[in-house]
């Protein structure tokens, strides 16, 4: 199922000089996020001749491996990414995690740069009370019962409203860094503590970073809407079901297998909410162009509610990979370079009746990071596997993504658990000498 709906008068595509990244007038794009998703990205960008310098906080991140460039860049630093922007002159500026000085953006956008999907967007899709009160009170879509807290004390006062039990996340978070479920009382004061420490902004000038403080609602589904706004207008991608551990992806499938009239709600919501956001970007003179994430709640009475939205492509339309003709990556390429998206470039081509799946491969342990068993785990058909080449891990790190399709959709999702378990990662401690000298263990995914 899927749709589209053009904004108000979407600007004309441009036509950027693409095919000679080399040459003397490149269209130039920086990457700020060089992790899966950029590595995505920037491989989509490289095949329609765009040069791209991928940027991250670290050496020999996913997307700087194919990247033109890479730069090695605390993002979150204003005078170092003025700097950067400026030595590098880029035509576009493409987000790929939240961690940014949303300020040098809105700077970058009033030197002609195009910010994507806008800066103004950009930095309201990293504040979680920006974004909830544009989606609730703009446009006018039901979330679940919120307040907002600054302090302990109305920390309590908004669990006191909502209802326990609750979830408290920061303001300035994602994936679920400094979230905590809230079930009795006593676990008010972690829960502030855990989102003091894990916000992604902390204090301000010596303030605590604020909380949003959300009724625990009754899910019976999450979906993800891949939403693209693009010089044509607005297009839908057949919605994505999907299931979390502790705020992050572990596995998504398409279509979603729900009630038709679900979808269809849920497909309008994500439209309403993207149009709304494009309409904005464009009375601030910037595009509002590309991929949206939009995360659906579905209650177990049947009620849809908006919960979150991504302004980049999500991590739950990885399977798009192998059921869409055109990947969430390829669209997003496309939108922000101006090429039309027209709805018949979001089919799937699976065969009818047909679903895939896709599985996070996560690793846990500390050092360089090899799989074994992949000749096994793609013998079976339908299956596909994309390894993620982070240069290590430290803790937990999802380092790779399980991909299958088949004619029965629970079939394909036990594919992806079987190919998640048919893998093993060797993880080693890196030393000077890459190749000797290692301390290693093999786990089983």
């Amino acid at each position: 199922m899927t749709n589209s709906v053009m904004s108000a008068g979407p600007p004309s595509a441009t036509d950027r000089p693409l095919g000679n990244p080399q040459g003397s007038q490149p269209t130039r794009v920086l990457l700020l996020g060089s992790g899966e998703l950029g590595r995505e990205i920037c491989i989509s960008l490289i095949r329609l001749g765009a040069w791209v310098c991928a940027v991250d906080s670290y050496q020999d991140a996913p997307a700087a491996q194919v990247a033109q460039s890479s730069k090695v860049l605390p993002m979150t630093d204003p005078e170092a990414l003025r700097a950067l922007i400026t030595e590098i002159r880029p035509d576009l500026i493409v987000p790929e995690v939240e961690a940014i000085a949303t300020d040098q953006l809105e700077w970058a956008a009033k030197q002609g740069i195009q910010v994507i999907p806008s800066s103004g967007l950009a930095a309201m899709c990293m504040d979680r009370e920006a974004l909830r009160t544009f989606a609730h009170d703009t446009v006018g879509l039901d979330t679940t019962p919120y307040r907002f807290a600054q302090n302990p004390e109305q920390l309590r006062l908004g669990a006191e409203q909502v209802g326990l039990p609750c979830i408290v996340k920061p303001v300035m978070s994602s994936s679920g860094h400094g979230q905590t479920m809230v079930r009795t009382w006593q676990d008010l004061d972690e829960a502030w503590r855990v989102a003091q420490t894990d916000a992604r902004a902390g204090g301000h000038e010596g303030r605590p970073c604020r909380v949003i403080v959300e009724a625990l609602a009754p899910l019976a589904h999450e979906l993800t809407i891949l939403t693209v706004s693009s010089s044509a207008g607005i297009a839908t991608c057949e919605p994505i079901g999907q299931c979390q551990e502790d705020g992050d992806y572990q596995q998504s499938w398409q279509p979603a297998g729900l009630d038709q009239a679900i979808l269809e709600g849920a497909t309008s919501m994500a439209r309403r909410l993207v149009l709304a956001m494009t309409n904005l970007a464009r009375k601030q003179g910037e595009t509002g162009w590309g991929v949206y994430g939009v995360e659906i709640f579905v209650l177990k009475d049947g009620r849809i509610l908006f919960n979150e939205v991504s302004p980049r492509p999500h991590d739950t339309g990885m399977v798009t990979m192998i059921s869409q003709r055109l990947s969430e990556f390829d669209l997003h390429a496309r939108a922000i370079l101006g090429i039309p998206v027209r709805q018949e470039d979001l089919e799937l081509m699976l065969p009818p009746g047909w679903s895939a799946a896709s599985k996070a491969v996560l690793t846990r342990g500390e050092g360089e990071v090899t799989f074994t068993g992949v000749p096994r785990v793609l013998s079976e058909p339908g299956t596909d596997l994309r390894i993620f080449s982070k240069p290590e891990v430290h803790g937990q790190r999802r380092m790779a993504v399980a991909l299958a399709e088949g004619s029965d959709q629970d079939e394909v999702r036990r594919k992806t658990d079987r190919m998640v378990q048919g893998l093993h990662a060797r993880v080693g401690i890196k030393t000077e000498h890459k190749s000797r000298g290692r301390s290693e263990r093999q786990n089983r995914i």
